[in-house]
């Protein structure tokens, strides 16, 4: 096995967002192997839905890989110390990095307590796709900041 970044979330594809993040995952291909895995919504109440759901990212999740879930109650980083851990882990981790994405339903607790990393991508609420486009531009600006890209910008003051 090999390093390599794989986005596993639950929705169905649609546009536009289809085409924004395929268009980071041609970027992100310069520096790392990229891949996603779709899991369907389930159905049921929420409480069922998020059961089933976390089941079926477990069966897509590659074998031994390091799991970053997004949930609100994760470490709220940076875009360059984010950066500091993708380049940690490109250089210790020779596996899958699985970055789970979960339902408008979010994803299910045991799931996420057994994640190994747990991302918050702030205190605002964002529609799953949006938070699906974000982790591909931002693995994406994680890579340009640690190969010296002139793509993220650094504040003013």
């Amino acid at each position: 096995m090999a390093f390599e970044i794989v986005v596993v979330w639950v929705g169905r594809r649609r546009e536009p967002w289809e085409s924004l993040c395929g268009e980071y995952r041609q970027r992100i291909r310069r520096f790392a192997p990229v891949r996603e895995q779709v899991v369907r919504p389930a159905p049921g109440d929420d409480r069922t839905r998020l059961r089933l759901e976390g089941k079926a990212i477990r069966a897509a999740l590659p074998p031994e890989a390091w799991t970053v879930c997004l949930d609100r109650k994760g470490r709220n980083l940076s875009s360059r110390a984010l950066a500091a851990e993708v380049g940690r882990l490109r250089s210790e981790w020779q596996r899958p990095v699985a970055w789970i994405v979960g339902s408008d339903v979010g994803l299910d607790p045991q799931l996420l307590k057994s994640s190994r990393f747990g991302l918050s991508l702030g205190s605002l609420t964002l529609p799953h796709e949006l938070a699906r486009l974000t982790v591909f531009e931002q693995i994406y600006r994680s890579f340009t900041i640690l190969e010296g890209i002139n793509y993220h910008r650094r504040p003013f003051h």
